[in-house]
């Protein structure tokens, strides 16, 4: 697409898709308008350290920010923050606004992300209870953090923990309730749900699995305590839910695109409309790795899709086939996924999970290797990612004996 069209691109989402298009259009070459909008009102920052080192105060939002503010200018990108677009008229190639603008495309991304999955149970609306998904949210949690001060922690996944992690760290008294009869069960096996389980306990955190949450009880319109479907009262001074996200597809859906279980995009973010691209956790993908299509929450698919969507609207095929990939940090702990485990066959274990804090594990399906948990473990999570792509057959007893080189762990 030439510089000389008379609308540009338009990208909708200021997140980490969204600010990575921009980047790769003009590294494309592309040199037309390019417009950003987003509905909070900063510019696109990280999200992944918000429960972690931005939560707990080590780092300031100059350190999450995808990029300083300049860089949008000199880039010929239009900011259009604390701006929220009601539809798309894909015959007339324009995005409305909700302040009543009318603004014209010839390509246009959607990068709308996702959002906090909200539970509607009884006192869900009093003050003190929070998600985490934005700046402001941070903010909000922590005015909580005082020593002494006892949080509840409603969904054991991956933000819950770690803002457990953090709190902890912090001197709050910390209980996380799980459904489920495991942490983590949505994402890892038993053997890294046990460990993560025993590292939280030995740190202080109550960890309650099996637990349903009925709703929130409080005086003076402030959450006093979390009240269990089990008639169990948990007293606190506030609370953080972490049950999910869901996909922002309702835009898309409006405007007549193929949703199912996110936006329906090909290999190179098209949409059902030539002109329309979507990319990062909005979207139903499919994968060349695994054979099927995806919906993925993770940095590294909003990076790689926002590179991909840049390619498209350019006028330049560069399908996108990857592992994927995601990281979680509780207390000294990185844990790193490669792949997807589901529909493994056996789980083999590098290292010692019970005792230590440095292991791996290799999920495989029929003896080939489809994904690898590894916490501590940069080498086979390096390593892993190879492998998977490569759909290489490995023996478990060459993973179980760590005197093998993870270089070598393929080698007969």
């Amino acid at each position: 697409m030439a510089g000389s069209d008379r609308n540009g691109v338009i990208i909708i989402g200021a997140g980490q898709a969204g600010a990575q298009a921009v980047v790769s259009l003009r590294a494309e070459g592309y040199d037309g308008p390019i417009r950003l909008i987003g509905d909070e009102s900063v510019p696109p920052y990280q999200r992944p350290p918000l429960s972690k080192k931005f939560l707990a105060g080590e780092i300031g939002f100059d350190r999450v920010e995808l990029k300083p503010a300049e860089f949008y200018a000199q880039a010929h990108c239009e900011l259009l923050l604390g701006t929220r677009v009601a539809a798309i008229e894909r015959e007339k190639h324009v995005v409305l606004t909700g302040d009543g603008r009318e603004i014209g495309y010839d390509k246009l991304l959607i990068a709308t992300g996702s959002r906090v999955r909200e539970i509607n149970l009884p006192g869900f609306d009093l003050d003190g209870v929070h998600y985490l998904r934005t700046v402001g949210d941070v903010a909000e949690i922590q005015a909580h953090f005082k020593p002494g001060a006892r949080m509840v922690v409603v969904g054991g996944g991956y933000i819950g923990l770690e803002v457990a992690a953090v709190a902890k760290k912090n001197g709050i008294e910390v209980t996380v309730l799980e459904t489920a009869e495991r942490v983590m069960a949505r994402v890892v096996d038993p053997i890294v749900s046990r460990f993560y389980e025993r590292i939280h306990k030995e740190a202080g955190v109550v960890i309650r699995t099996g637990v349903t949450v009925a709703g929130f009880e409080g005086e003076n319109n402030k959450v006093t305590r979390v009240v269990s479907g089990e008639g169990e009262n948990f007293l606190c001074d506030f609370v953080v839910v972490g049950v999910g996200i869901i996909p922002n597809t309702e835009l898309a859906q409006s405007a007549g695109l193929e949703v199912e279980n996110g936006i329906v995009v090909d290999a190179c973010t098209r949409t059902s409309d030539p002109d329309i691209c979507a990319a990062g956790d909005c979207t139903n993908h499919p994968n060349g790795v695994y054979g099927r299509r995806l919906r993925l929450e993770s940095v590294q698919n909003a990076i790689e899709q926002g590179k991909t969507a840049a390619a498209a609207m350019t006028g330049k095929d560069k399908p996108y086939s990857q592992v994927p990939w995601f990281w979680s940090d509780q207390y000294d702990l990185k844990l790193q996924i490669a792949g997807l485990s589901s529909g493994y066959t056996q789980a083999v274990t590098r290292g010692d999970p019970e005792a230590g804090r440095s292991f791996a594990v290799f999920y495989l399906k029929d003896g080939v290797l489809v994904s690898v948990d590894a916490v501590n473990r940069a080498p086979e999570f390096m390593m892993a990612r190879t492998l998977i792509a490569q759909h290489a057959r490995l023996d478990p007893a060459r993973i179980a004996d760590e005197t093998i080189n993870m270089k070598d762990i393929a080698k007969a």
